[in-house]
């Protein structure tokens, strides 16, 4: 069965043990509500509103069903649970899918008072004590000029190496008033992203949360495993766009900075392969 985790059952969370068996059939998905800290190191989840909680989607054993209803409090022959299990919707970059999901129960909602920023409880709590991290940077910030110019040259000259991101893709699937942004979408196995590995300390991560628009709900911080030659790294920051959008050919500007950053570093089919997407996007929009 599908169940879609948005706290401490997720990946790296203190309560994954009972699901760490299951495959991940999606580590970005979500589903429209709002996300409470309930101050006893867990979230809530309430089915209102239109932003998005995010969380992953595991293929569990039916078998862990009591376990599971036994760790959230529900118990569906009692009218007073903590939570109750609902099938749901759920979004992912491959479309949508049925799964179960553990919701608040509704006479507890107005108990929730402190929202989770960036509704993602695993950013959250990373958030709030990360002094450096290794970022995967898949676009424009492969290049260096932009981040010179904004004075932060010494906080991106630990390059750790090159990397690449298993069974994503890379498009332009946020469009700006010049133009497309990249974004790494979810996919089959056999796709991967390639891009540059820094190590990178607060201030850079700060400074990346700003280009980005995480704030201003462009982009989201996401952590994601990275392979590299030496093997896997874990927990690598990158960011994907929130509303994805139909591909849009990036400014020309934007284009340059991708190549530039991406020659002679990323491995030279990848390369091409960018060049190809950018071509084929810029003459789809020559010909609208």
């Amino acid at each position: 069965m599908k169940l879609f985790v948005y706290g401490t059952l997720r990946k790296g969370q203190s309560n994954n043990q009972i699901i760490e068996n299951a495959s991940i059939f999606s580590a970005q998905a979500r589903i429209k509500g709002k996300l409470y800290d309930t101050g006893y190191e867990y979230p809530a989840l309430v089915l209102k509103g239109d932003t998005y909680v995010f969380g992953e989607i595991h293929e569990v054993d039916d078998k862990l069903l009591p376990k599971l209803d036994m760790l959230e409090d529900y118990d569906e022959s009692r009218l007073d649970n903590l939570y109750y299990r609902t099938k749901k919707m759920i979004e992912t970059d491959k479309g949508a899918v049925e799964a179960w999901v553990y919701v608040i129960d509704h006479q507890h909602e107005q108990e929730l008072n402190q929202l989770v920023p960036f509704q993602d409880w695993s950013i959250y709590q990373w958030y709030a004590s990360v002094k450096e991290v290794n970022y995967f940077a898949y676009g424009s910030c492969m290049d260096l000029e932009r981040i010179e110019k904004a004075g932060m040259k010494r906080e991106f000259s630990n390059v750790v190496g090159i990397g690449t991101l298993d069974s994503h893709t890379m498009d332009y699937l946020i469009s700006q008033n010049d133009g497309g942004r990249a974004d790494i979408i979810e996919s089959d196995v056999t796709d991967k992203v390639e891009g540059i590995i820094y190590a990178v300390s607060k201030k850079a991560i700060d400074y990346l949360f700003h280009r980005e628009g995480v704030h201003s709900g462009n982009y989201r911080p996401i952590l994601i495993n990275i392979q590299t030659e030496q093997g896997t790294l874990k927990e690598v920051l990158s960011f994907t766009v929130i509303h994805k959008e139909t591909p849009c050919a990036p400014p020309k500007h934007y284009s340059t900075e991708i190549l530039r950053g991406a020659k002679d570093r990323l491995s030279a089919g990848y390369y091409k392969k960018l060049e190809k997407n950018l071509d084929i996007l810029t003459k789809n929009s020559n010909n609208r």
